[in-house]
């Protein structure tokens, strides 16, 4: 497994602004869509291409395209979603796939509760979308169904990480996989109650608004 930190004065900035408890969810979920563009362009370094002939208004020319089959990109419902049209931007032709998951907040495990993906990920560059990466959990539990799958690479993108839980997805996943977690920062530590520190809150609840 390997972990990316992107060190960009421009992420850094839209980061800061995102812990800011004063900014509104509308202005909170315009920061997650900047900032998660500029995540992706990173986390797409090594998206799978081939070269190909094509004719320009002059001349004919070299080019390069995405290979099939088609990169899938998955937010984790519901904070995910959040992130998803940041990433489309890079990846308007990827396929879109959801896993609905939750976390006890008892046991802090991952409950799944909704899948929409193929079958068959052999063979496919998967993309998972969810801001936080708390204890781990939630990812470990969605690398996993993608694993079954016949995935064998697969790039995480999170806002935010505890080191706790890079170290988590890094013993229950090993070798078996090329993995990889794209993130903004990795903070301090989780609190008592699984949140990370200094973090920035509930991701969901600041995206879409806290429902009673």
């Amino acid at each position: 497994m390997r972990t990316q930190v992107i060190e960009h004065p421009l992420v850094a900035h839209k980061l800061t602004l995102l812990r800011d408890s004063r900014t509104p969810s509308p202005v909170f979920r315009q920061l997650v869509d900047e900032l998660v563009t500029l995540l992706a362009y990173e986390a797409t370094h090594d998206v799978r291409t081939e070269t190909v002939e094509i004719t320009t208004p002059v001349a004919k020319a070299t080019g390069t395209k995405l290979t099939e089959p088609r990169p899938i990109v998955v937010p984790i419902l519901r904070a995910g979603l959040g992130m998803l049209e940041g990433m489309s931007k890079l990846l308007p032709s990827a396929e879109i796939g959801f896993l609905g998951m939750k976390r006890d907040e008892t046991t802090f495990e991952a409950v799944t509760y909704a899948n929409r993906l193929p079958e068959d990920l052999s063979g496919r560059q998967c993309y998972v979308l969810d801001p936080m990466l708390a204890t781990g959990h939630t990812l470990i539990a969605s690398i996993e169904y993608l694993l079954e799958r016949g995935a064998r690479d697969v790039t995480c993108v999170c806002i935010l990480a505890a080191p706790e839980g890079l170290e988590n997805i890094h013993k229950a996943v090993g070798d078996r996989a090329e993995v990889t977690i794209v993130v903004a920062a990795v903070d301090d530590h989780l609190n008592e109650n699984g949140y990370i520190v200094p973090g920035l809150g509930d991701a969901g609840d600041r995206l879409y608004g806290v429902v009673d």
